[in-house]
């Protein structure tokens, strides 16, 4: 990717984007900075200001995310996004288009969505709010994580960030990646082609992988059948990694003790969806990621890649559309 000659154009795609082009106009006091703030406005702003670069959130869901215009021939060099998940996109050239991500701004606030989940699950907060709010007194042996074995699927920022908390409460991590190598805090890391074998010695399951083709429907009904009885699982990643039928079964029937639910295939997630019946189940709306100023630190990020740009210098978190991430 070259970039275009004369003065850089740079559209900020978000929700409040005001704010956010205050940061990359004093970083960039040269740049020809515009904001949009609704996804049916950017095809007409990408089609008049045919821009260098635009840096988007995904602020209203991914249905109606106009990817096809952003990727057509009146968009960017450069899609900027905001936020590690890049499936609302679709597909793209990547000689004509480079996409990069925010991985990583997040990773600690959804490591610790995850060990709080554990936690409350291990040591039964709702059962121990349930004793107070009757004023009872019951004799009770509180559980510990441990020395409790937990199974990452997908060892990105958020998988590591997780399995350093997880080392230091003293539990067994084995994690699964595309490419298994050595990984900081892991005790084992495994392809995926193993995961058959792995579902089964694992206290606590988390998900934290991207939304592929190779991972759509990962944890199915056969894994949940393959999973210890009384296993606990996590889901930060994407909607439609875990499939919420099978999920709802091994509910229903016991084999799942508790999930901590944050993604879903339909978001906001339906009323009538089974996954509300469950007081086992935490349900929560995408916010594992979402912290204060999470959206300040994205626009940093994105604000210091925007300089390697300008001079010519490789991005950080450039995405292979290859692989998805």
């Amino acid at each position: 990717m070259r970039r275009r000659e004369g003065r850089d154009r740079v559209i900020i795609h978000a929700a409040e984007p005001a704010p956010l082009a205050k940061v990359v106009a004093a970083q960039h006091p040269d740049t020809e900075l515009l904001t949009c703030n609704s996804y049916e406005a950017l095809p007409g702003m990408l089609k008049a200001a045919r821009p260098d670069v635009v840096f988007s959130i995904r602020f209203a869901g991914s249905p109606a995310f106009p990817s096809k215009e952003l990727l057509g021939p009146y968009g960017p060099n450069w899609i900027a996004v905001g936020g590690s998940g890049i499936d609302h996109l679709g597909t793209w050239d990547s000689t004509r288009i480079t996409v990069t991500n925010s991985a990583g701004v997040a990773a600690d606030m959804m490591a610790e969505f995850v060990m709080s989940a554990m936690l409350h699950f291990t040591h039964d907060i709702r059962g121990l709010e349930a004793d107070r709010n009757s004023r009872a007194w019951p004799a009770r042996v509180m559980s510990s994580v441990r020395d409790k074995h937990l199974l990452i699927i997908g060892l990105g920022r958020t998988g590591q960030a997780l399995a350093r908390l997880a080392q230091a409460f003293g539990m067994a991590v084995t994690g699964v990646r595309a490419n298994p190598g050595p990984t900081e805090a892991v005790d084992d890391v495994q392809a995926p082609t193993t995961l058959p074998q792995l579902w089964g010695i694992a206290d606590y399951i988390a998900v934290c992988a991207p939304l592929l083709p190779s991972t759509r429907s990962l944890v199915n009904e056969a894994s949940f059948a393959a999973m210890k009885p009384g296993a606990f699982l996590a889901d930060v990643s994407r909607g439609g990694i875990v499939v919420e039928s099978a999920l709802a079964q091994a509910l229903q029937s016991g084999r799942l003790a508790g999930a901590a639910l944050d993604v879903f295939e339909t978001e906001p997630l339906p009323p009538d969806s089974l996954l509300w019946d469950f007081e086992n189940v935490l349900i929560t709306p995408h916010c594992s990621s979402v912290f204060h100023d999470w959206e300040l630190a994205t626009i940093k990020m994105f604000s210091e890649n925007l300089a390697r740009w300008r001079e010519d210098k490789p991005l950080l978190n450039v995405v292979d559309p290859g692989r998805g991430y």
